[in-house]
Formats: structure tokens, sequence, C-alpha cells
């Protein structure tokens, strides 16, 4: 008995030493970045302060906490340390001033399971150097030169936007145009990526689209921050596939693609970016150190369909909510385009220069709508210094770009949707430094020039043809957005009418 005893008190105080070492460990890990690193809230051991974001509304975490710390301030993942950049000279330093500096990103375990691993990670999750650097100037050029001396890419989008007005009209009296509009944005970057476009009733690329909205959902929740930032926890099967099965169906009907277009695939007549891809390919051909792979083409046309979607449609489902919450703006708009464009003549980007109420209008429509307010995170590529705090090498780094588009010191009515932002007193557009829905710097969004000529070419054709109203039996929609690393209005109907 007296033995029992003894073994069991000595594991009791095997086990409180064990505990204590934990605590002790979890304390110098917490402060090892010493004293000029940003404040943050307190944590809770092991756990940090991953307990005490909304991962339903992070960006709102965000704002209670910058007013307690201020514009630079910390946060813990775990034992990981986050840095939090706001307001827009913080982020005016950071993006432009020292781009180079928080170029690089983090690790992401859950991504690696669906492809991005090793040197195969594609742009948007690539590390920053020269792959990174390679794939980027290719994508770059290659959506900037896109026609391959076939159609425009203006042309494209152009005629992507009469179909999504024909879509509207064929609507019999309300309806909610979410899935119409993803349709039809994805189309364009499905034309450039894939070579060709989706009927809107194509029930296979409607389910695509769902499971691209549902995966936005998991794996930017509180599981898949938990499993970024636990590994381990990545050799639960049952738990990984629950998390990433969109992506894995998103992924395979990727590759069903890919293989359809090296089988035809004829040098001589490029028809999309992945044939243009597949030259490169050739070209380096037995040359291992080259990042133009079979593994790279997967993962990069993976991200030109990802982002070249999502973030545009929802800005144009942000577009119509307004309209039809601020007809006089709607009115407004329409006013314009009937003075320099007319009912019949098509719209085209050489329009946008005698519209600046219409540019204007489409540029507030991206600021108030926040669309994605955090970004994805940044990671320092060298220690660096900014408003006096030392942030060393290896940090991940969260840019919050809405407290850029919604700085109190920056615009009039920062928490409004007022279209005179971008207005003079003359109404004569006006560029606004602190407008950086792209983000600003290295990682500037890829598509940015694609997104603004989707933007300005669709809204204007739709208001064109037609007017948007809050159906009469239904209640007038919230602004109260939902959250999934953009943020997307709450589903609404609209009534469209045609325009004589």
């Amino acid at each position: 008995m007296a033995e029992l005893l003894s073994l069991f008190s000595n594991g009791f105080l095997l086990l409180i030493s064990f505990i204590v070492c934990l605590f002790l460990l979890d304390y110098v890990k917490s402060r090892k970045n010493g004293s000029r690193f940003p404040p943050g809230p307190r944590g809770v051991p092991f756990l940090g302060n991953i307990l005490q974001i909304d991962f339903r509304n992070p960006e709102k975490t965000m704002r209670q906490l910058r007013k307690e710390f201020g514009d630079v301030f910390s946060l813990q993942y775990f034992w990981k340390n986050t840095v939090v950049l706001n307001g827009f000279e913080v982020m005016k330093e950071a993006l432009i001033n020292r781009s180079e500096d928080i170029a690089d990103r983090p690790r992401f375990p859950i991504y690696e399971k669906i492809g991005y691993a090793g040197d195969t990670k594609g742009v948007v999750l690539a590390r920053y150097g020269t792959t990174w650097k390679e794939q980027r100037r290719f994508s770059l050029t290659t959506l900037r030169n896109f026609g391959m001396g076939k159609k425009s890419l203006e042309e494209r989008v152009t005629e992507e936007a009469q179909c999504l007005c024909s879509a509207f009209r064929s609507q019999k009296d309300q309806f909610n145009p979410h899935f119409l509009i993803n349709n039809a944005v994805a189309n364009v970057i499905c034309s450039i990526a894939f070579g060709d476009r989706f009927d809107y009733d194509d029930a296979k690329f409607q389910r695509l689209l769902h499971l691209f909205e549902a995966a936005l959902k998991a794996e930017f929740g509180l599981l898949a921050q938990t499993m970024n930032e636990v590994p381990v926890l990545m050799n639960i099967p049952w738990l990984v596939d629950h998390l990433l099965q969109p992506e894995y169906e998103l992924i395979a009907f990727l590759k069903e693609i890919l293989s359809e277009h090296q089988k035809t695939w004829n040098p001589n007549d490029i028809r999309d970016f992945i044939d243009a891809y597949l030259v490169e390919m050739e070209k380096v051909k037995g040359d291992s150190g080259s990042s133009f792979n079979e593994g790279n083409l997967l993962m990069t046309t993976y991200d030109l369909f990802t982002a070249g979607s999502e973030t545009t449609s929802t800005t144009l489902r942000w577009g119509l909510l307004y309209m039809i919450l601020y007809p006089d703006v709607q009115s407004k708009v329409q006013e314009e385009i009937d003075q320099v464009i007319g009912r019949e003549r098509k719209p085209t980007m050489g329009d946008v220069l005698q519209m600046p109420y219409t540019n204007a209008v489409i540029h507030e429509v991206q600021r108030c709508g926040d669309i994605i307010p955090l970004a994805l995170p940044h990671m320092t590529y060298r220690d660096m210094e900014i408003k006096g705090y030392n942030i060393p090498k290896g940090t991940t780094i969260i840019t919050n770009l809405s407290s850029v588009l919604k700085d109190q010191q920056v615009w009039e009515k920062p928490f409004q949707f007022y279209p005179k932002h971008f207005l003079d007193e003359n109404g004569k557009f006006i560029k606004r430094e602190a407008f950086m829905p792209f983000s600003a710097g290295r990682r500037a969004c890829l598509g940015e020039q694609l997104a603004r000529m989707e933007l300005f070419l669709f809204f204007t054709t739709l208001l064109q043809k037609l007017t948007f109203e809050i159906p009469s039996d239904q209640p007038r929609p919230t602004e109260d957005p939902v959250y999934a690393l953009t943020l997307s209005p709450q589903p609404y109907n609209i009534h469209a009418v045609a325009r004589g």
C-alpha cells in the first residue's frame, strides 16, 4: 500500500512538474520578442488570443482592439505571434514604403493537403522568392497580353455582361441575383484560363460555385485557423476530409480540364492561359530547377479561378444592393449612361473618363462593401521596424484593409455609402490614396486590372438596360455583411425592370 501511495505521489509530482514546465515554456515563448514588440491583449496559456477573436466577424474584433492598443498591435495564435496593422498611414508605410519587408507568406498547413506544398504554391500562397516572381510575372504578362489574336479581353467581358442582362430579363418577377452574377463573372476567368464558358444552367458548374463558397466559409473559421496553428491535427483524416471536401472536388475539376488540354494542346494554337503555360513548360523541359511544372500549373490556374471570380462577383452583388437601397444614386448613374453611351451602344472602357459619377459610385461600392477586410496574411521577409516597434523576420502580419477603407481620419462618412468621397466640388472624379481594396505593394491583387474592367462593364451594362427595385412584398434588405474571408451581402431578392 505504501509503495502504491509512493508511486501515486511521485506520478502526481511529475505531472505537476510537467504542467509547470509547459506554463514556463508558454510564458517564455509569449515574451521572447522583447519590450519593443507591439502590445496586445493578454492571452490564455497555450491558446493565446484565439478564443477572443470573433471568426464570424474578425474585423469587428480588430476594430475594438485597435481602440485599446493603437494602430500596431499583436495577437497570439497559440504560440505564434501575429502583428495587426491598421489605418492609412501605417498601411502606406508597410505596403508601399516597406513593401518587400512584408512580401512573404506564412505557412498554411491546410492548403498543403490540396497541393500547395514545397515549391508548388502557385502565385497567391507562394513564399517570396524566385518561384513567386517567375509565376507572378508570367501570370501578369499573360493576362495583360491576352487575346491571342482572337477576341480581346474587353470583348469577352462585354459579351458576358450582355448574357447576364438576358438572364436577368428572363427572370419572372423577383429573384436572388447571387449565382447568376457568380456564374457570369466566373465565366470571364474561365474563358481566359480554360478557353471556354459555361451556360448559366450548367448543373456541374453551379455545383462548383456552391462548393467554392462552402470552402471559403470553412477555411476561415475557427477550426481551420486552429488546424493551421496546430498542424498535428492534420493527422486526423476525418477532420481534414470534413474541412477540405469542397476543395478536393474543385481540384479534381481542374485536373480534369488540365488533362483534356494536354491531350489537345497545339503550340501553334494558343487557346487560353493553360495553353500558354504549357508552352512555357515546353521551353524549360529538362530544367529541374524551373518553377514551370505541372504542380504550379494546377495551383496557378486554381489561383486565377478563385481570385478571379469571388471578389468581383461579391462587389457586383454589393453594387446592386446599394442601387436598390439608394434609388437616387441609381437614377444619376443611368442619366450619365444615357448621356455618354445611350441606350443601344455597348459600353467600352474608353467611356470611363467621361463618366465621373458612375466611376465614383463603383469606387464607393468597393470602399463601403469592404470586400476583403483583412486580406490574406503576410509574413515579414526580414526584421523591420514600424511606428517604433520591432517586428522580427518570420512574423505573420495581418493588414487590416478595412481600417484604411473606413479610416475616420481620411473619409468624410466612412461608414456610409457616399459616392461624393470620389468627386471634387466640380463633380470630377478624384483618386484617393487611401483607396486600397486590392491591397498594395508587391502582394497587390494579381487581377486588379481585370477586376476594374469587369466592374465597370458589368455595372454600366446592367444599369443601361435595367432598373433594379426592392420587390414590393419584401422588406428593405440589410447592409450587414456575412464574413467568409470576403464580406458579402446577406441574401436578398431584386426586381429587374427593362428600361424602354
